[in-house]
């Protein structure tokens, strides 16, 4: 049975909604606020979101960006606004549909419908996994070269992004900082090896709790470095 998220602070729009999905058999849970409801779509294991704009706590637009950054499930945005810039601004924040209230019940059915339909045969043909690496509390996005800690994503130069990831998919490997070297900036690079100890650094700021006391990246004195897990 396919899964909706309903994000709407209106209880009886809320239950109206979820009362025609699940007469078309679609287990259906209901947020009231923005946070809570943005919780529940990253915590949880949803097919489909239905996001109103105007909540409490947080409002539609930032909760459908933060959704975008985790998942790629369908988001459907609705709202009593009529103004087409709040529209274009849904949309382009990753949101597959956008309805203005008052809509029918049948209606939304209906794209729901529609919107699982298309992404089931997305990720059935087209869309691939990314490549992930994931170790205590860092996730690697490596198709997207994107970085998170804790589920707050930091940004990387390409080359602490480089660093990083390798030594994520070599934990607990020591690596010299000559072998790091040529690794990262190839056999041709021109340049003084102490410029891993400069990553190695700026990589730590953004990942380390304490980078006096490293948790991830740790130095083996006279020798180099290694990721532990």
């Amino acid at each position: 049975m396919s899964k909706v998220l309903i994000i709407e602070d209106e209880e009886a729009i809320a239950e109206l909604e979820k009362d025609y999905l699940e007469l078309n058999s679609f287990e259906v849970t209901i947020e009231n606020t923005g946070t809570k409801g943005l919780e529940a779509a990253l915590s949880q294991d949803y097919d489909l979101v239905i996001l109103d704009l105007m909540l409490p706590g947080m409002d539609g637009f930032e909760v459908c960006k933060k959704i975008r950054e985790e998942k790629n499930i369908p988001v459907i945005m609705v709202s009593a606004k009529k103004d087409d810039i709040d529209k274009i601004r849904g949309l382009g924040l990753g949101a597959d549909d956008y309805l203005t209230k008052p809509f029918s019940p049948s209606e939304l059915v209906a794209r729901v419908k529609a919107h699982m339909s298309r992404y089931d045969r997305l990720v059935g043909t087209n869309v691939k996994t990314n490549d992930m690496v994931e170790i205590r509390g860092i996730r690697i996005d490596k198709t997207a070269r994107r970085v998170y800690i804790d589920g707050e994503e930091r940004a990387f130069t390409t080359k602490e992004f480089d660093l990083l990831t390798f030594l994520a998919e070599n934990p607990n490997h020591v690596y010299t900082k000559e072998e790091l070297f040529r690794e990262i900036w190839d056999m041709a690079s021109i340049g003084d090896i102490a410029t891993v100890t400069v990553h190695i650094k700026k990589i730590r700021e953004k990942i380390e709790f304490d980078t006096s006391k490293p948790q991830y990246i740790e130095t083996i004195w006279g020798v180099g470095y290694r990721f532990k897990v």
